[in-house]
C-alpha cells in the first residue's frame, strides 16, 4: 500500500493485476524447476496483459522475474519471449522512482535515526545501490546514522536460513550486532524477507530499534510509518 501511495502521490495510476502469486522464486533456489517454471508462465501471463511499467518492490522478486525468467525459459520459446519483453518494462521500486519517475525527493517527512541496510538481490542481482541513498537523502527531518558493514548480508539468503541455520544465525547477530551500534532508531531495507529477518532478531534482543522497508518511509508524512 506504501509503493501505491508514493507512485499515486507522484501521479502515477496503478493497477495490481488479480490472481498474482509467488514468482517463483523459492522453488527456484531450491532446485524445484518444474514448479518455478509453473509459477514463472502463470506470471508472465499475468503481467503480459498490458504494456505498462511493472514495479517490484522487493530485490529477490525483481531478481527473479528481471533476470532468472530468461534463464529458466532458454528451450521454451513462447515464454523466452514473454520474459524478454518483461524484462525490458520491470523495475525495481527505488530504480523505477529515480530512472523512470526521474525523483528522488517525493515530499517524504520521516523523523526518525534511521540506518540503511542494502540487501543482497537488489544490490548485487540489480545493481541498486545508489538509488535508495538518494531517495532516502530526501527525506525531510530522517536522520542518517552510519551502518557497518551495510552492504553485509544478514544471512537470511530464503532457503539458506533454513538449510544452514546455524550460518545464517551467526550472520545475523553480527548484522544485529551493528544495527545496535549506529544508535538508529530504525533499519531501512528494500526487501520485505530480509526486514523480517532483522526484526525477529531485533525482538528476540528485546531491542526497540523497529525494520521497515523502504515504501513505508517514502509514503510517510509526519511522524512514524
Amino acid at each position: 500500500m506504501s509503493v501505491v501511495a508514493v507512485l499515486e502521490r507522484l501521479g502515477f495510476t496503478v493497477e495490481c493485476p488479480a490472481g498474482q502469486t509467488c514468482c517463483g522464486q523459492p522453488a527456484f533456489n531450491g532446485g524445484y524447476l518444474d514448479e518455478a517454471r509453473a509459477l514463472g508462465r502463470h506470471t508472465l501471463d499475468l503481467l503480459s496483459a498490458t504494456d505498462d511499467p511493472i514495479v517490484i518492490p522487493s530485490g529477490s522478486c525483481g531478481d527473479m522475474v528481471i533476470h532468472q525468467y530468461e534463464a529458466i525459459f532458454r528451450d521454451d520459446p513462447v515464454y523466452l519471449e514473454k520474459a524478454r519483453a518483461i524484462h525490458t518494462r520491470a523495475y525495481e521500486f527505488t530504480q523505477f522512482l529515480v530512472h523512470v519517475a526521474g525523483v528522488s525527493d517525493v515530499g517524504a517527512v520521516f523523523p526518525r535515526k534511521v540506518a540503511y541496510h542494502a540487501c543482497c538481490h537488489g544490490l548485487r542481482g540489480l545493481g541498486a545501490k545508489d538509488e535508495p541513498e538518494a531517495l532516502l537523502a530526501g527525506v525531510a527531518r530522517a536522520e542518517r546514522c552510519p551502518l557497518a558493514e551495510a552492504d553485509v548480508c544478514c544471512g537470511f539468503g530464503g532457503l539458506f536460513s533454513v538449510k544452514m541455520p546455524d550460518i545464517s544465525s551467526a550472520m545475523l547477530g553480527r548484522k544485529l550486532d551493528t544495527i545496535q551500534e549506529s544508535g538508529a532508531e530504525t533499519i531501512v531495507v528494500t526487501d520485505v524477507s530480509c526486514g523480517m529477518h532483522m526484526a525477529g532478531g531485533l525482538r528476540r534482543r528485546g531491542s526497540r530499534v523497529d525494520v521497515v522497508h523502504i515504501a513505508d518511509v517514502l509514503a510517510s508524512r509526519v511522524g512514524t510509518t
